[in-house]
């Protein structure tokens, strides 16, 4: 599949809002890399603004195509991704309910493996040409499972989790409303 769309064909993304929260909150995804960090995530946090500034200089160099995870809505490619999210991070999605919303009109959109973000949080030291060939994989949509990651000299594996790069516009989809085919086709 290619990772990068320009369209108008409908997809169907996923996010976790908060219950009275509308789309597109971007300030309520889930996936909102300045979003709120938890109370006792105050070092995660400077990792993680660490990580995004490293993964928008690289895409700012060879990807300017990409849409920007600064500017874009992030979502979840499917169903799945967005359970497999929960399972690896509970409290960022605690008290929010699982949203699906549909595309509507034109847009831009990339999928990429959230967990390359996972890998970039550790507490390790990593090479500029580490970061980048990090942030390359990541933007040339290859998954973590692929790469054959070590951390503290142990094989290093995550489950993909597809995160949805969006620009564009959203509708919220009614419960029961989703479409029969598979994620992205409408």
């Amino acid at each position: 599949m290619d990772h990068l769309l320009r369209d108008n064909t409908t997809l169907e993304l996923y996010a976790w809002l908060e219950e009275d929260a509308e789309l597109p909150g971007w300030d309520v995804l889930v996936g909102n890399p300045f979003g709120k960090s938890l109370p006792e995530d105050q070092f995660t946090t400077v990792q993680n603004y660490f990580a995004e500034y490293h993964l928008e200089y690289f895409r700012q160099r060879l990807y300017r195509h990409f849409p920007s995870r600064l500017h874009a809505l992030l979502l979840f490619a499917t169903r799945v991704d967005a359970e497999t999210f929960r399972a690896k991070h509970p409290a960022r999605v605690f008290g929010r309910t699982l949203v699906c919303a549909r595309s509507k009109g034109a847009y831009l959109c990339s999928f990429h493996d959230s967990s390359w973000l996972d890998y970039l949080r550790l507490p390790h030291s990593l090479s500029l040409s580490t970061l980048d060939t990090i942030a390359n994989h990541y933007w040339k949509g290859a998954l973590v499972e692929e790469a054959g990651l070590t951390f503290m000299n142990e094989r290093w594996r995550e489950p993909p989790v597809i995160e949805a790069l969006f620009q564009g516009t959203l509708e919220a989809v009614a419960p029961g409303q989703q479409s029969g085919w598979l994620p992205g086709f409408g």
